[in-house]
Parts: structure tokens; C-alpha cells; sequence
């Protein structure tokens, strides 16, 4: 499907979309609509949709992906053709309108000295990251919302040796990473068709032989799947979490991990996860600003 196809539907944004240097764009229930540029947020009052406008686009767009949008299924999570993703919610869960929030990918081009250079992460930091993904360390890249996850992870898999089987796993594609052996898969969590979560997506795709597994974002019980992963001999993963530290995104992992861990202490899965990590990385946005503040080494207490 190109991406034509889905620009009728979202005419009064086209120009944000066609731009190279807006990362999101938020359309609120309240009709205002905002965009992130360079790191700042930026309210845009000449942008409108016209009533009904949005609704009715969103429900031909989520038909056209075959997914489901109305009031009983109100949320909408998809990437669009360019691999912009686009996450909505429709009334009644929010009102007067829909809400929604498209993600561009501005960064996908980055190479570590671009990082480097906007001040992401220092010299010493990118060659300590460069060395931990090609001797094959897990990591574990943690932070809060637009902190940079994505755009570090992406970066930093692209010193995966090209030999490598790499096997990606997200709810909606956002990771991009150009190597010989990549296979992406996405969770189906809102299609019309049976639902397929990221711990039976996780489980199925350790059948085909991945010699890296990189998640995109554990939040559930897909996080028991992938530490057992990592024990049992998958080196050199990566996944991101949300977290506001180095040790809480530890804190966080057992914790999502201990929901499919049958009667386990959290002690003893914290333990394992120590066990499973080899190194974290911590990343927050400040005053505009996206930077690693914590690269620490992680082991058994």
C-alpha cells in the first residue's frame, strides 16, 4: 500500500508528514494540533479538521490495514507506508474527537557520530556500547517516553556483525535496521483476526534459530520469555524499557517478569534478570535535550 493512498484521509496534516524534521505530530480530542521539531513542542493554530473528518478517515484507514475501529475496539495502533506509526483513540474513551499521535522517524539515518555530535552520548560512552554489542552483551536500553530509546537502539544494532541472524519483535514496527539477515515480526493485538501478543510472537520466533533477539519495548509477560531467552544462551539482546533509572529498569524487568515466573520470589527473578543483563542504558529528554546519563555494568549482588 503506498503511502498515497493514505494522505487523502489526513489532508490537513500532509505538510507535517512530508516534513524532514518533525518527529510527531499530536492532533488532540479538542481539535488543536502540535508537533515536536527539534525538540520542542509547538502548537500549530492554522491546522484543523473539519468535524466528523478525522473519525471517519481513521475507520478507513484501520479498514484498508485490516484492523478493527469503532466503539467497541477504540483504539488504533498501526505503521503507516512510510513506517511512520500512528497510535488513535476514537469517543468514547476520549471526546468531542479522536486523538491521535503519528511518530516520524527523523532518525532512522543517524550513525553513532550524529549522536555524538548532538550531544546524545559522549566519545567514551558510544565506544563502550560499539565494543558490548559486537562481543555480544544483552542490553537493556531504558527511559521514559521520547527520551531516545528507539533512536539509540536503532544506532547501536548496526554494529551487529552482518553474519548475524537478528530478529526483531514489536507491537508496531518502529526499529529499522539495515543488515543482510533481519526478520521483523509485529504483534497482532487489535486485527479482526485472533489476537497474537508479544509472548506467543516471542515464543514461536525462538523455533526459527535467532541468533540476536531484539524487542522493541517489554511491558508485559513477554518479559518471562525473553529473560528465559537470555539464559539460555541468546547473547548479544536488546530491548527498551520504560524506566526512570538504571537500577528501577532492573526494578521493572522482574517485576514484568515475575507475572509468568509461577510462585518465584521477586528476589530470585531480580536475581536472574542481574544474571541475564549484561549492560544498561539510560536515557532521558531534558529541556529538549536527549542524552545517555547512565551506561552501567550489570552482575549478580
Amino acid at each position: 500500500m503506498s503511502f498515497e493512498v493514505i494522505i487523502p484521509f489526513l489532508k490537513p496534516i500532509e505538510p507535517l508528514l512530508a516534513s524532514k524534521t518533525v518527529s510527531e505530530i499530536m492532533v488532540n480530542p479538542d481539535g488543536s494540533v502540535w508537533i515536536e521539531e527539534k525538540g520542542h513542542i509547538v502548537l500549530q493554530p492554522s491546522i484543523r479538521f473539519d468535524e466528523g473528518a478525522l473519525l471517519t478517515g481513521l475507520e478507513v484507514i484501520a479498514n484498508r490495514f485490516g484492523k478493527k475501529l469503532d466503539a467497541d475496539s477504540p483504539i488504533l495502533n498501526l505503521r503507516l507506508p512510510d513506517g511512520s506509526r500512528m497510535a488513535a483513540l476514537i469517543p468514547p474513551v476520549v471526546n468531542p474527537q479522536p486523538m491521535i499521535t503519528i511518530r516520524r522517524f527523523t532518525s532512522r539515518d543517524f550513525t553513532m557520530q550524529d549522536l555524538i555530535d548532538r550531544g546524545m552520548l559522549t566519545t567514551e560512552q558510544a565506544e563502550q556500547l560499539v565494543d558490548a554489542v559486537r562481543r555480544g552483551d544483552n542490553l537493556l536500553i531504558s527511559g521514559g517516553t521520547g527520551a531516545g530509546k528507539t533512536t539509540l537502539a536503532n544506532v547501536i544494532a548496526g554494529f551487529i556483525p552482518d553474519e548475524d541472524r537478528i530478529l526483531i519483535l514489536e507491537d508496531v514496527a518502529e526499529l529499522y535496521i539495515r543488515k543482510p539477515h533481519v526478520i521483523s515480526a509485529e504483534a497482532q493485538l487489535d486485527t479482526h483476526k485472533s489476537q497474537i501478543g508479544f509472548a506467543d510472537l516471542l515464543k514461536a520466533a525462538l523455533r526459527h534459530r535467532p541468533d540476536r533477539i531484539i524487542v522493541g519495548e517489554i511491558r508485559g509477560p513477554e518479559a518471562r520469555v525473553f529473560v528465559d531467552a537470555l539464559n539460555t544462551g541468546h547473547r548479544g539482546s536488546l530491548t527498551t524499557i520504560h524506566a526512570n533509572g538504571a537500577e528501577d529498569a532492573i526494578h521493572r524487568l522482574s517485576q514484568l517478569a515475575l507475572r509468568g515466573s509461577g510462585g518465584v520470589s521477586l528476589n530470585d527473578v531480580e536475581e536472574e534478570c542481574r544474571r541475564s543483563i549484561d549492560m544498561i542504558v539510560h536515557v532521558a529528554k531534558i529541556e529538549g535535550v536527549r542524552a545517555v546519563k547512565q551506561l552501567v555494568r550489570v552482575g549478580t549482588p
